[in-house]
């Protein structure tokens, strides 16, 4: 017998949510070919060109994270750095509406505008459809697998619906068919983010008709970042719900979290959702990141009038002088339709200038004092200074409800974070958000192990085995003979996340080997530049 592999003395814990036990696991051509007996493996008839040393250690799948933004930047960094060193196998893109496909008539100009700094490529977008993207993707090589959605801002802008306008009927089956043909091509369903512009524009209707074409499609799914009203965190849930079953679709409610402080403790409203609409049938699912602070684009606070079009209308308005006062006024009524503001718990993490690059790290609140002006006018004076190209971490939510979500049992694990180096081109000196780097090892060293929020079999489930079901794949995120060998060897008396929101560009400790269809891309905590990464495709094995 002739194996590639094989990874002998680990306890193995196989992502169904099933007991460790000790095995031994062999790999051939990308798969697990055996998983046997500890010892089972070690005759002289077994030929093998690596043998990796388990002892005291768990492995387990590849971690799939099922929310994530790394759609171009892996261009830039394409070993997917920041992802594959805390284990991660396969992400999920396409996220929150933003999807760097289809694209329309006008180009990808005003898709990439709404990308912004933090989540754009610094290449040019030279495709118009998911096989041009993914082509694009693998013929440079990438450390990781992707699992693309389509977004609804993109299929919006491709369909000359980036304003705050309903469509007319043929522009909206116009948006059905971008939508299908996106499908068709591998995409695992849509996605909206309905707080973000244009596709906060749409009304319900409108998501349940683009929705529906997914009904065809096994497996195809409807993830959203939904709409937040002050205090009614719990109609967002309904919403999502009600158009899962309208359309007859499975629901992926992303990022699960409450960032009103007026809703604090109110978790189980919102499970309660979860758990009602699943009792009547309706497929709901929920992912969660272990973090009290989400992080996002500075233009995403102001109301969606001034948003209106793009980023060039708005920053038009902004800078006409009648103009600027409506929006002031309205800024500061709050953000997210009706939030107050908390200048305090929004930190700046990546400003482009020179002129601004001081105020990194710095509350709007500080950075307010230090510019000697009210906090509404930094916020303001900002976007309009840097062209809109500013991002921030929010401190806006609570560790017990964080928690309290972590432990549902439909709720899995999703780090909406990016894939990046530390010495590339979104790294050093920005300080993105921490889950970029330390999501998966921070539940397991904070959260297993020293916090007994969950047990071992159950994080790691919620991390391969139940996002690869929500994904309809059926050969990842179990360790079985037949399946990828996507796999992480960690030591679960050691493994942590070191990343910081002060040091965020940090990689974690504990993980000794993660390999990719069945090639080794981090050993002892070092990249070993291997891309051998691919877009995986809606239906198809690969």
């Amino acid at each position: 017998m002739d194996l590639d592999a094989v990874v002998v003395g680990a306890l193995v814990i196989d992502g169904t949510g099933a007991l460790a036990r000790p095995a031994d696991v062999g790999i051939r051509a990308g798969r697990i070919s055996l998983v046997t007996e500890p010892g089972a493996l070690s005759g002289a008839d077994v030929a093998v060109r690596e043998r990796i040393d388990g002892g005291g250690r768990v492995l387990a799948p590849g971690f799939i994270d099922i929310h994530t933004h790394s759609d171009v930047t892996l261009l830039d960094d394409p070993g997917a750095d920041s992802k594959v060193q805390q284990g991660v196998t396969t992400e999920v893109t396409g996220n929150c509406s933003y999807s760097p496909f289809p694209i329309g008539p006008d180009g990808p100009d005003p898709m990439r505008a709404i990308f912004g700094p933090e989540l754009d490529t610094r290449q040019d977008w030279d495709w118009t459809d998911l096989d041009g993207w993914a082509t694009r993707l693998e013929s440079n090589g990438i450390g990781c697998n992707l699992a693309p959605l389509v977004g609804h801002s993109a299929v919006r802008i491709a369909a000359g619906l980036g304003t705050d306008r309903a469509p007319a009927a043929a522009e909206l089956a116009s948006m059905v068919r971008l939508v299908a043909g996106s499908i068709e091509q591998g995409a695992f369903g849509l996605s909206t983010g309905l707080t973000l512009t244009p596709s906060s524009f749409a009304t319900t209707d409108e998501i349940v008709a683009l929705t529906r074409a997914l009904q065809p499609y096994p497996s195809a799914f409807y993830a959203t970042h939904a709409r937040v009203w002050a205090g009614e965190h719990v109609h967002a849930l309904q919403e999502a719900a009600d158009i899962g079953r309208r359309a007859g679709v499975p629901v992926q409610f992303s990022h699960i979290a409450i960032i009103d402080a007026r809703a604090y403790g109110r978790t189980g409203d919102l499970t309660d959702v979860i758990d009602g609409a699943r009792a009547g049938g309706q497929d709901m699912t929920a992912d969660v990141y272990p973090y009290t602070a989400g992080g996002t684009h500075l233009m995403q606070f102001l109301p969606e009038w001034v948003q209106d079009g793009g980023v060039e209308p708005m920053l038009a308005r902004m800078r006409d002088v009648g103009e600027r006062t409506r929006v002031r006024a309205s800024a500061a009524l709050g953000w997210f339709r009706g939030l107050p503001w908390d200048w305090d718990s929004l930190v700046i993490s990546d400003i482009e200038s020179d002129a601004n690059r001081a105020l990194v790290g710095r509350s709007i609140a500080d950075a307010a004092g230090m510019r000697g002006e009210d906090p509404l006018d930094t916020f303001l004076g900002l976007i309009d200074e840097e062209d809109n190209r500013v991002t921030v971490v929010c401190h806006n939510r609570t560790e017990s409800d964080m928690q309290a979500f972590l432990r549902h049992p439909m709720i899995m694990i999703g780090s909406d974070g990016t894939a990046i180096s530390p010495s590339g081109p979104h790294g050093q000196p920005q300080r993105p958000h921490p889950r970029y780097y330390g999501t998966y090892p921070r539940i397991l060293g904070r959260y297993v192990r020293d916090g007994a929020v969950l047990g071992l079999e159950a994080a790691i489930h919620k991390m391969t085995g139940f996002p690869a079901a929500r994904l309809g794949l059926t050969d990842r995120g179990r360790i079985a003979e037949g399946c990828a060998a996507d796999l992480v060897l960690f030591d679960p008396a050691t493994i942590i996340d070191r990343a910081t929101f002060e040091a965020p560009h940090q990689f974690p400790a504990g993980i000794d080997r993660v390999m990719v269809n069945g090639v080794t891309v981090v050993r002892d905590g070092v990249h070993s530049g291997a891309r051998p990464g691919r877009v995986l495709r809606r239906g198809v094995a690969a």
